[in-house]
């Protein structure tokens, strides 16, 4: 499982770990019983203290998504898919009205927020996946 901080934006690191392992789960990166790296082996990935790390750990488990095995460490549970497939359209809508909401407090035109939409999905291959209408199915793994 490969994770990517991003030190710009203003959630907390234990936040962004939450999402982003919810979204390996929800893309089928990570499925019912594969193991999360260890609270030491992802605080070393990812340079961070092992506290932040533990503290996603906990939230995870308290959703249900990650369940304790003994003597292995922490495993995706069965009920993780669905939910964080859920989950994850959630948490775009909301970053997606964060930006929509941005755009219209700097006095975008509509025309002109629907453009930078649209050329915002391209840049990032969307031209290719809107085609093919993947919804669910087309998630984006890099």
């Amino acid at each position: 499982m490969l994770l990517h901080l991003n030190m710009s934006d203003d959630r907390p690191i234990y936040a962004q770990i939450v999402d982003q392992v919810k979204f390996a789960v929800a893309s089928g990166l990570l499925l019912p019983g594969d193991l999360v790296p260890s609270v030491r082996e992802l605080s070393k990935q990812l340079l961070i203290n092992p506290n932040t790390v533990a503290r996603a750990y906990r939230e995870l488990q308290g959703q249900q998504l990650l369940g304790a095995v003994r003597g292995t460490g922490l495993q995706v549970t069965e009920r993780a898919p669905a939910h964080c497939r859920e989950e994850r359209k959630e948490i775009v809508r909301a970053r997606l009205r964060q930006a929509i909401d941005d755009a219209w407090k700097s006095d975008l035109a509509p025309a002109e927020i629907e453009t930078i939409l649209h050329e915002e999905w391209t840049k990032s291959n969307g031209a290719d996946r809107s085609a093919g209408g993947r919804g669910d199915q087309g998630d984006r793994h890099d």
